[in-house]
This record gives C-alpha cells, sequence and structure tokens, in this order.
C-alpha cells in the first residue's frame, strides 16, 4: 500500500514531462546528462585550474585538488550521488525520501556558482583569462551540463493546474521543479539507531563549521558558504532535515545534549586560539540573540536598542572584577561579579520597561532605540569631566583580569585528553556552559504558561487581554528576563576582551554585536526558535570576520541579503509550523504534521489561558 502522503516517484521508465521542465528531454536522457556532467564535474578537480600560485590554495597541481577545487568536488559528489537515487540503489535510498529532482538541482547550481565563482576570482585577480589552465574550462562546462540535466528532470510533484495555466512560464517551470513530495514515515528503529544517527548528524555539523571557520582565506569562504546554503537548502528538499527533526522532537534532551558536547569538542580540533576565539565570540552574539528572542520572538516586542542591557552587564562586572582603572576599585569573586551584571540588567530592563512597555509596535521600537543611545552616549559622559568619573569615557575600563574559578585559571593553557587548551579555549567552554544556561531558561519559559501567553501577546495582544491575560505585566517580564540573560553575556564579554568601551555598544555597525545586527541574527535564524538565532548569529558574526577583503560592499551585501532572505524565506531559516503556515501555502510544506521541530512554540491564543 502507498502512503497518501508521498509523492509517486519518477523511475527510470517514466515519460518524459515536458510541462514541467525547463529543457525538454527524456527522462533518461536527462539523468545521464546530470550523472555524467556530475562525474566530469569531479574528475575536472584533479586538473590544474591556473599556471601560478598566486592564487590562494595552490589550484596549479594535477594529480589532487586544493583550496577551492575541494569546494566543487564536495558538490560534484553530493550532486552525483543525489542524482543516483533516482534508480533507487541500495545503500543511497535514505538519501531522497522526498524526491530526488529537486535536491539534485540545488547541489548542481551550488556547484555551478561556487565554480564559476573561483574562475571569476582567478580571472580578477589575477588580470584575465589568459590565467585559467584547460581544467578551469572543462570544470565550467561539465558544472554547465550538469545544471543543464538537473533543469531536464522532471518535478517529485506533479505540476498543479489550479490556476488554469496549460504552460506555465519558465520561472513557474523552475520553481515547480524545486517543489517535492510528502516525507513518508520512516520505518521505526531502535532507540539506539536513532542516537547514533543524531550523534552522526551533529559530528557533520560540526565537521563543516569548523572546516569555515578554518579557511585561510576569504575566497575559499565564499566558496564553502556558497555550496552550504545550496547543500542544506537540499538537505531540506531531500526531506533528510525533516526526518532529523522527527527524531530531535522524539529524544529532545538527548539532541540538546549531543549538541552541546560536539560545540564542547570544537576546542579540542583546533591548534590555536585564532579560531577559538572566534568562536568564542560567536557564542557571546548567540547567548544575547537567544535573550533578544524571549522579548522578539515570544512576546512580539520589537527592541532596538537591545545591546545596552549586554553594555549594562559588561560595564557592571568590569567595576567589580579588579581592573585597576575601574573607579570602585572592589575585586568580587565570578559568581558575585555574574550576579551583579545580571542583577544591573535586570533592573535597567525593569525601569526602562515599565515606563515603555505600554506603547506598541512603532512607538515602543522609537523609546527602546533611544536607551540604547541613551546608554551609550551616558558611558562616554561618566569621565569625570562632563560627568562622575565611573566608566572613564570613551578609553573605557581596559586590564580587566583574566578569572579564577575553583583554582582553575582562565588566563593559562590547559592540557584537556591530551590537547593543550589556550586562553580563549577555557573562555568558549565558559560561555558554552552560559549558553546551555539560557538555551535552559528560554526552553523551560517556552512551554511554561507564561510562554504561551507570551505568544498569545504576540499574535493579537488585544484579544490576549480580552481573554484575561495580564499582558502589561507578562510584557514586562519578558523585557526583564531579557535584559537579565544579556546581562550574564555581557558579564563573561567583559573578561574575554578585558575591555569595555562604549563604541562596543552601538545601534549599527560593522562589526557586531549590535542592535541591529542582533535583531537581524533572531528574524533571519527564525523568531521562536532555539537553534535559529543561534545559526542567524553564527552566520552574522563570521561573514563579516571572514570577508574582510569585501569590508568595503559589506553593509550593501548585508542589506541585499536581507532583502532576498524577506522575500523568499521570511519565516528565517529555522522556523515552526506556525510561522510556514503564516507566509506559505499548506501544500507547499515540507514540515513534519506532528510536533514542532526544534523546541519551536507555536500554539493558538486559546491554549495561553489566563495568567
Amino acid at each position: 500500500m502507498t502512503d497518501k502522503n508521498t509523492a509517486p516517484r519518477a523511475t527510470a521508465d517514466s515519460p518524459p514531462e515536458k510541462a514541467t521542465s525547463l529543457i525538454p528531454l527524456p527522462t533518461n536522457i536527462a539523468r545521464i546528462t546530470t550523472i555524467t556532467g556530475a562525474a566530469l564535474t569531479i574528475l575536472s578537480t584533479f586538473l590544474a585550474w591556473t599556471w601560478t600560485t598566486a592564487f590562494p590554495g595552490n589550484l596549479t597541481v594535477t594529480g589532487y585538488p586544493g583550496g577551492l577545487q575541494n569546494i566543487t568536488l564536495t558538490g560534484g559528489i553530493l550532486t552525483l550521488l543525489h542524482a543516483l537515487t533516482a534508480y533507487r540503489p541500495r545503500g543511497l535510498r535514505w538519501l531522497t525520501p522526498a524526491g530526488t529532482t529537486a535536491p539534485t538541482l540545488l547541489l548542481a547550481l551550488g556547484t555551478l556558482a561556487t565554480t564559476w565563482y573561483t574562475l571569476g576570482a582567478i580571472s580578477t585577480q589575477l588580470g584575465g583569462l589568459a590565467h585559467l589552465e584547460p581544467g578551469a574550462y572543462v570544470a565550467a562546462l561539465a558544472t554547465l551540463l550538469t545544471l543543464a540535466g538537473a533543469l531536464a528532470l522532471p518535478a517529485d510533484r506533479p505540476y498543479d493546474d489550479r490556476g488554469g495555466t496549460k504552460h506555465p512560464t519558465p520561472w513557474n517551470r523552475f520553481r515547480h521543479s524545486l517543489t517535492t513530495g510528502r516525507v513518508p514515515r520512516p520505518k521505526e528503529l531502535p532507540t539506539w539507531a536513532d542516537i547514533l544517527i543524531i550523534a552522526a548528524a551533529y559530528a557533520t555539523g560540526l565537521y563543516a563549521f569548523t572546516y569555515g571557520i578554518d579557511t585561510e582565506y576569504g575566497e575559499l569562504f565564499v566558496g564553502y558558504l556558497i555550496l552550504a546554503c545550496f547543500t542544506i537548502a537540499a538537505l531540506g528538499r531531500a526531506g533528510l532535515t525533516t526526518r532529523l527533526s522527527h527524531l530531535t522532537a522524539k529524544h529532545r534532551n538527548i539532541a540538546l545534549a549531543a549538541a552541546f558536547i560536539a560545540a564542547a569538542c570544537f576546542p579540542l580540533t583546533q591548534t590555536n586560539d585564532t579560531y577559538t576565539n572566534l568562536a568564542a565570540s560567536i557564542l557571546i552574539f548567540a547567548t544575547v540573540a537567544l535573550g533578544l528572542n524571549v522579548v522578539v520572538g515570544l512576546a512580539g516586542l520589537l527592541d532596538l536598542g537591545y545591546v545596552a542591557f549586554l553594555g549594562v552587564g559588561a560595564y557592571a562586572a568590569a567595576l567589580v572584577s579588579g581592573s585597576p582603572e575601574s573607579a570602585l576599585g572592589v575585586h568580587f569573586p565570578f559568581w558575585a561579579a555574574v550576579l551583579t551584571g545580571i542583577g544591573a540588567s535586570l533592573v535597567f530592563g525593569v525601569l526602562i520597561g515599565a515606563p515603555t512597555l505600554r506603547l506598541r509596535g512603532d512607538y515602543l521600537a522609537i523609546v527602546t532605540l533611544g536607551f540604547g543611545e541613551i546608554f551609550r552616549i551616558t558611558m562616554v559622559n561618566l569621565n569625570g569631566t562632563t560627568g562622575p568619573d565611573i566608566t572613564n569615557g570613551s578609553m573605557g575600563i581596559p586590564n580587566i583580569p583574566d578569572l579564577e574559578i575553583l583554582g582553575f585559571e582562565f588566563g593559562k593553557t590547559h592540557d584537556i585528553l591530551g590537547v593543550p587548551i589556550g586562553r580563549f579555549g577555557n573562555y568558549y567552554l565558559l560561555m558554552l556552559l552560559a549558553t546551555a544556561v539560557v538555551v535552559l531558561v528560554f526552553r523551560r519559559a517556552a512551554e511554561s504558561r507564561i510562554g504561551r501567553a507570551w505568544v498569545a501577546i504576540r499574535e493579537d495582544e488585544t484579544a490576549a487581554t480580552a481573554m484575561g491575560i495580564n499582558a502589561f505585566r507578562l510584557k514586562l517580564l519578558a523585557f526583564a528576563l531579557g535584559a537579565a540573560l544579556a546581562g550574564l553575556a555581557g558579564t563573561v564579554q567583559a573578561h574575554v576582551i578585558t575591555t569595555t568601551t562604549p563604541d562596543s555598544y552601538q545601534f549599527a555597525g560593522t562589526v557586531p554585536p549590535n542592535s541591529a545586527f542582533l535583531l537581524a541574527a533572531v528574524i533571519l535564524g527564525g523568531m521562536g526558535t532555539i537553534s535559529g538565532p543561534v545559526i542567524g548569529a553564527a552566520l552574522l558574526y563570521l561573514i563579516p570576520n571572514k570577508m574582510e577583503f569585501m569590508q568595503d560592499y559589506q553593509l550593501l551585501l548585508f542589506g541585499l541579503a536581507l532583502v532576498l532572505l524577506m522575500r523568499f524565506r521570511p519565516e528565517g531559516m529555522v522556523a515552526d509550523r506556525r510561522k510556514q503556515l503564516e507566509f506559505h501555502e499548506t501544500d507547499q510544506l515540507d514540515v513534519p504534521e506532528q510536533g514542532l521541530p526544534d523546541g519551536a512554540v507555536g500554539v493558538t491564543k486559546a491554549e495561553a489561558g489566563p495568567a
């Protein structure tokens, strides 16, 4: 018996579907063309693409790939594997439970984009096409052949002619090629097998993240980022992310534990502190984004000055942590400094929220934006000249000493499992514990009665108030909780960077964290979810750091990315079913119908109940 949610699967003997493919070719020829192009793409990476080593990565060697050729090689292998699944071979069937055409097309597009970007970068940096070797032209033609074959493949889902269009436009045909069938319910596996699959998924994610953060030059990172984006989209269209969501929802505690174990293993993969420092900063940014997710994602309050709470926590910790430049001249232990930073941010959250949270929408956003600027200007003026001598003005509070907790000195190198962990590795692990605390608080709050009331307020405050929910009190609670979580991150940040300056807490800038990037991380990642803001924060912090060669165009590209993502995926990269239902038609969704992925919160206002 065929599952009713499973789309009819094309086979090797299926007739050609000319109405739903951009290139009218018989199905068998289209598949052979795709497989041949992917195989040639793989072979092309073993040829020299340029004759000079002036381009980073040494693409001059024949016999083994290097640099950006490895990215093209990976894309070619993935495209070949997904193209072969159309023949349903044993051992590969699990790759495409929802269909084969859409993931194959996306991977072919990603491989083409990465390869042609590489050849364009070589020509631009070295001064013309004369610097390309024959292997580069083979790669260009092979990826183009692969894409042509993928565009001729029949769609995984029959064409929906509800609009009465017998001859769909090329754009509609292309969009239809990216649709997939429903993901059939997987066969039940033993618990140990589910755990192994979850562990393998997170281990793969750790490897991919480590490769991206360890890229040595900007061109390699851009190629990695292009292929990674298309690969993630392909895995979603193939149905693998949906099945992983089923497993993580089924074993949520095990999934969270596996995620943090994988993250804790990151310092063990590094030989120095260069990239561990970057990872620690990403964790700080992600933790603050999770705190903002309470305010924006759960309660629906648009806060444009949230970075000020991070600054309050950092300044409070800097004043009491024994810095010789501190006006207070005290040295609290770390636990007391943490409580001081959290308490100061909490108090400021209540003081700012109490008189302003009766406002809504744009008015609230303007008030919070003003608070963020007031905080920064106040820190500048507390310099002993225009105000009391507390913060040293624009010079900030430098020389914050390293932490020492239970005899463990964070400023020294320690061996863990035979691997030396430096200063930033120590702080990375500390920040990981802080992130675990924030995730636990967010998850418990979101699943509680108060969390359901926040969601009800977010969806319709008037209706929630009419149902008996005290909207003002709960909004103030969300504001205070979000501020406290930001203060926790600010306390650790002050010790990591050893100095606190007002310029670090602006509304917008080219370097995060700032309020604009924090809000973008929450919205782009996926409001109301746990992993969404973490992924968004990681991307928004990592991309500017790795693309320094495009520093003059970073904000332009950032704005373009915002426009494109809001146009094609307004619910964010990781979204719950509620958001997908809000922005897309029901028959376009590929999310599981039972449960909510990734700790997402999606309830009706009636479920919130009075609070």
